[in-house]
């Protein structure tokens, strides 16, 4: 489980940002508008054709995969759409769009020009797969049917799955015990498989009320409660969680 899912709660971390604006940086928009780009070119959503030879599949899991390979403590270290840059970047030269050396050699072509203009690849038919791709979206939501394990007031206890690339559980509820707050209708799927994580396919997803108490004893803030939106696969009655342990 990497460091950087287990950050709810800790001491000690150092200065925290209260920066407000969605971009700091002019080149950060930029990183932005690629990404945007890779999901509306890859989406399988009836959008139309285009002349772009990018022809894999982009998601918001690939970039979040990307940026949560990097070593715990170069995480921390960079900023925000730089984590961005270098999931964009490994996921370019993994799929062989562009050799490592090939964008080793880019960047000091532009780091000796800063000046030097930018590509651009001038097609209106990509620009308007990605306005139309911005417009109309994309949902988890499936119309499927699935078992609703779970009611309203049920005491859950959250299971501490294996992660390897990804995982949408914070490490902080993992082994900890809260009260299934809502039962969302319908079922939710995953932007790809996260493998021994369990998210992928379709399923149910409940609202899970927290005590901060129960979360960091002796170390919480009177008068609230913590909600999560969290997969069916990570919840398991008190005495199920307690079974897996014990063998």
């Amino acid at each position: 489980m990497k460091l950087q899912h287990f950050l709810g709660g800790l001491e000690n971390l150092g200065p925290v940002s209260t920066e407000t604006r969605v971009f700091v940086e002019q080149w950060e928009t930029r990183i932005f508008g690629i990404h945007t780009a890779m999901m509306a070119l890859s989406s399988q959503l009836p959008l139309p054709a285009t002349p772009s030879t990018f022809n894999t599949v982009w998601t918001w899991a690939d970039l979040r995969k990307g940026a949560e390979s990097l070593n715990p403590f170069d995480y921390f270290k960079y900023r925000y759409y730089e984590k961005w840059l270098g999931g964009v970047s490994g996921y370019f030269i993994e799929k062989g769009y562009i050799t490592a050396d090939e964008l080793d050699a880019l960047t000091e072509e532009y780091y000796a020009d800063p000046l030097k203009a930018l590509p651009s690849s001038a097609e209106q038919a990509v620009d308007d797969r990605v306005v139309q791709y911005l417009v109309e979206g994309d949902s988890p939501k499936r119309d499927v049917s699935v078992q609703f394990d779970f009611v309203e007031g049920d005491l859950v206890s959250i299971k501490n799955v294996p992660s390897i690339e990804h995982t949408r559980l914070p490490g902080f509820l993992r082994n900890r015990t809260g009260v299934v707050e809502t039962v969302y209708p319908g079922a939710y799927t995953y932007l790809c498989n996260t493998g021994s994580d369990g998210i992928g396919p379709a399923m149910a997803v409940y609202c899970v009320r927290f005590d901060p108490n129960e979360l960091w004893p002796d170390n919480a803030e009177p008068n609230f409660s913590l909600y999560a939106d969290l997969y069916s696969h990570y919840l398991a009655f008190p005495e199920t969680a307690e079974t897996a342990k014990a063998a």
